[in-house]
């Protein structure tokens, strides 16, 4: 591992995701989490705060960067909800079929090497019903801005963990075999190539193949 990767990287991942609009949007939507949680890409931790115990029985976390999970220790030890960290990828995730009820996306599906993949695991591990809570940025919907994103891609993908600026989140779901009644795609605060957001829920399309 790289000290970029090791020392630097961790930090500058905490920093981003502290941001006023980005800390208004987990607010928003991490409460919404109930039953058995499974959080895909805890990062530092920064959503373990905001489960809402009344809900919530208990959060697994999982993540592939150990810098990132020691950061989230500290997290998960004041939370008030039971938390167990886990060191893994999304695209393949040591869990039983059908384990939790609802799931959470932060900033994650952008970084991960095979989405379809990941989402397919997801589709694998939630019980039936269960939903998806996501915030995620990623392609937006303006010609020019993404134009500069799919230009700016390979070379912000090697210094940025390899968060891709150019995913559809909503695409994507949807050819994973999820639906979604209630996602926004629109600019945040922030140079629009790397701000564009989409949040929501989502749940595994009975009708889908």
């Amino acid at each position: 591992m790289s000290f970029w990767s090791e020392r630097i990287l961790p930090h500058l991942i905490e920093k981003a995701g502290r941001s006023h609009a980005i800390l208004e949007a987990r607010r928003r939507w991490i409460p919404r989490a109930h039953g058995e949680v499974l959080e895909i890409g805890v990062g530092s931790g920064l959503n373990l705060g905001l489960y809402d115990p009344a809900r919530v029985r208990s959060v697994t976390a999982i993540d592939p960067s150990a810098p990132l999970l020691a950061r989230a220790a500290a997290r998960a030890r004041e939370s008030t909800v039971p938390v167990a960290l886990v060191g893994g990828s999304a695209e393949a995730m040591p869990f039983a079929d059908a384990s939790f009820d609802s799931a959470v996306m932060t900033y994650t599906l952008c970084s991960i090497a095979e989405p379809q993949r990941a989402l397919a695991e997801l589709r694998r591990v939630l019980r039936p019903g269960g939903e998806l809570i996501f915030i995620e940025h990623g392609l937006a919907r303006d010609d020019s801005t993404r134009r500069w994103q799919r230009r700016l891609t390979p070379m912000w993908k090697r210094v940025s963990g390899g968060c891709h600026l150019d995913r559809d989140t909503g695409a994507l779901l949807r050819e994973a075999g999820f639906r979604s009644d209630d996602l926004t795609a629109e600019p945040g605060d922030g140079a629009r190539w790397l701000s564009f957001t989409y949040q929501g829920s989502a749940r595994p399309d009975p009708t889908a193949r």
